[in-house]
């Protein structure tokens, strides 16, 4: 038997908002947002969802995505950041080696690692 992920999914404040944010990232269009939920699917054929909660985030995330992209690392991290992220932790190191750790709009953080030509494999 073979176990998948289908889906994952943030809590938001703004459902749409941060589904729409998302979806830029991933050069991708929002599938549904009715207010209270919105998601998208990746090229993949998982589905990114986004639930409306009451509170805030607070504290750490205790599950992050970690993302490569087909450009390198530092090209991402910029169109990334334009997009609106903002760096939670800058690990890159003067060798090439290394990852950024980014926040979404409702501070959620990701990793953006280094693509595989750069990783060489």
């Amino acid at each position: 038997m073979t176990t998948i992920i289908r889906n994952v999914t943030f809590d938001a404040a703004d459902p749409g908002a941060l589904a729409r944010w998302w979806a830029q990232v991933f050069d991708s269009e929002v599938a549904f947002d009715d207010g209270h939920e919105a998601a998208f699917d990746l090229p993949s054929d998982q589905t990114v969802y986004f639930q409306r909660v009451p509170e805030p985030k607070s504290v750490k995330n205790r599950l992050h995505l970690c993302l490569q992209s087909d450009t390198p690392r530092d090209v991402e991290v910029e169109r990334v950041l334009a997009l609106g992220a903002t760096m939670a932790a800058d690990h890159r190191n003067a060798d090439g080696t290394g990852w950024a750790v980014l926040a979404d709009p409702e501070g959620n953080e990701f990793c953006v690692l280094r693509s595989q030509a750069e990783r060489g494999f």
